[in-house]
């Protein structure tokens, strides 16, 4: 006979083969909102995609086996390649052939959304291919990169672009000297290159996001100024570019991806915009990808929110259901009040910046002084939200062998790429200083969405009297402006569109400060029962 210590019980089913859209009522209820209704099919698809058992396995696989640099061929040529795991290349072919290298709209923010709770490593490749579209298809030297930049083929291969089905743009622009301070580029470029029009650029970058993109970004002196080039990973006679891999970064998370130091030894590249203006040039990339942090922070969120409300719905303990023990319930819903927040939040500012110049000024103002505000705000609160949820499963969630592991190492890299907090809330100041009305534009449209909520409205009235006392002393203020005015566009999008009881909820949870900054301290009330039903089909 057969020797058991034990049968194995009162451990919870993975969560697979489910539909990552259908699941999410507030993401349904957005897309619709937003404009992009007439993406439902497409966005059901991906989410039937995105839920399956094997997808969801090779996520775990491609982050378990991050890519190595291989310098050299058999012959000892240079040759500075990547060798990533399958999965990474099966990821960027389901973002690609979605949109999601395409321009900002709400339908690719709702499909990033999607893609982000399941491989979120891919995601940096395609924002920064996204991003590029707006500067390299308005200047005419750049006509030849039209057709693979609107593909929607991932082609992988290392050839020149005008050989391939579609390409990847990747950025350059940190140095160790100066991180987040771009002023201080040492990278410098020379007038010579080995064709008319091109430069060559001697210098070095600390992170090169995707070293096997077809072309990057980067940011050089030119006489003495900051400018922007066109890096081409292969030159058009096919030859390999001067940009010599150094290593490959060993990162806490996003270990999907290859993050580089490189150096540029006589790399050739063209010119991007005006001479000098290279800092302006790849600020217009800024509120894409400052938007794709908020959309990828909020995806980490919502991931591991669905992942503990699963595990508290089928996990027993002292005699009944985590799910079903009120303090487990003001933990969760809690999480998922944040969740639909961000939601909420991310889908506006995407047809806020997919509306580009010739928008409303109310629409203006959202993206250019909310999205930074954002992008510093959702991407802090994805920590302890994560941590949080991650908390709910106990020991199985700080092991490996579960998901919540991955995305608590995960979530940290968007407060970090893309310009830090600080620099996010510096932004913010710089943008109302050099916009003023742009404050009372918010004002006013935040006043007309609130319905005349005497708290909010009185919330609003300080921060507008706030940052009219321009000086120094704001400077030090940065961060509690940037999170009062996400906290209060917020509470205004709720109060516009979310049951009642949700959003006054968030008002006296978030924006009145009624809690002590933990999750879960607020007590049961039939506020909880609603935010969870619409956080997760099993919250019933």
């Amino acid at each position: 006979m057969g020797w058991t210590t034990h049968e194995v019980t009162n451990q919870v089913p993975d969560l697979v083969d489910y539909n990552v859209y259908a699941a999410d009522t507030v993401l349904q209820e957005g897309v619709v909102r937003e404009g992009a209704g007439s993406a439902v099919p497409d966005l059901l698809a991906y989410g039937e995609v995105l839920g399956r058992a094997d997808i969801i396995a090779l996520a775990a696989a491609a982050d378990r086996n991050p890519p190595r640099h291989i310098p050299y061929d058999r012959q000892g040529r240079r040759i500075d390649s990547v060798d990533f795991h399958h999965g990474w290349h099966h990821f960027l072919q389901l973002g690609v052939s979605r949109g999601l290298a395409q321009p900002a709209s709400v339908a690719r923010a709702a499909s990033f959304l999607l893609h982000g709770q399941v491989e979120a490593g891919t995601l940096c490749p395609l924002t920064m291919t996204s991003a590029s579209q707006a500067i390299l298809r308005s200047e005419p030297q750049f006509g030849f990169l039209g057709e693979p930049l609107s593909s929607l083929q991932y082609d992988p291969r290392d050839l020149p672009v005008h050989e391939k089905h579609g390409m990847l743009v990747g950025m350059g622009l940190t140095e160790k000297q100066g991180g987040s301070d771009l002023r201080q580029v040492s990278t410098r470029a020379r007038p010579g290159g080995n064709t008319p029009g091109w430069f060559s650029l001697v210098g070095h970058k600390w992170f090169y996001s995707v070293p096997t993109a077809d072309a990057h970004l980067v940011l050089a002196l030119l006489d003495g100024a900051p400018s922007c080039f066109y890096v081409p990973r292969r030159l058009l006679d096919g030859s390999r570019n001067a940009v010599h891999l150094i290593q490959l970064k060993d990162k806490l998370g996003n270990r999907s991806n290859a993050s580089a130091e490189v150096e540029f030894r006589d790399a050739q590249g063209m010119l991007v915009g005006e001479p000098g203006r290279g800092i302006s040039t790849l600020v217009k990339m800024a509120g894409y990808t400052r938007l794709d942090c908020v959309l990828g922070s909020t995806a980490l969120m919502r991931a591991a929110l669905v992942q503990a409300i699963h595990h508290a719905c089928h996990r027993v303990a002292f005699g009944r259901p985590l799910f079903h023990q009120p303090l487990m319930r003001a933990v969760l819903a809690d999480l998922a009040l944040e969740v639909e927040a961000a939601v909420v939040l991310g889908l506006r500012l995407a047809r806020a910046v997919a509306a580009g110049p010739n928008a409303s000024p109310f629409e203006q103002a959202l993206a250019r002084v909310v999205t930074p505000a954002a992008k510093f705000w959702v991407c802090k609160r994805a920590v302890p939200v994560v941590a949080e949820a991650l908390e709910v499963l106990g020991g199985n969630g700080y092991v490996e062998t579960h998901g919540l592991a991955r995305l608590y190492r995960e979530t940290p890299v968007n407060s970090v790429w893309e310009g830090s907090g600080n620099v996010m809330c510096l932004d913010v100041l710089r943008a109302l200083a050099q916009h003023p009305e742009q404050m009372g534009v918010l004002s006013e449209g935040l006043r007309h969405m609130l319905h005349g909520d005497a708290a909010a409205l009185q919330k609003l009235d300080a921060l507008q009297e706030d940052v009219s006392r321009a000086g120094p002393e704001l400077e030090g203020r940065a961060r509690k402006v940037a999170a009062e005015l996400v906290l209060l566009v917020q509470a205004a999008l709720l109060r516009q569109y979310a049951p009642q009881t949700v959003a006054d909820a968030f008002l006296e949870h978030r924006l009145a400060g009624g809690t002590t900054g933990v999750h879960g301290t607020w007590a049961e009330s039939g506020a909880v029962t609603l935010i969870l039903q619409r956080a997760w089909r099993e919250a019933t």
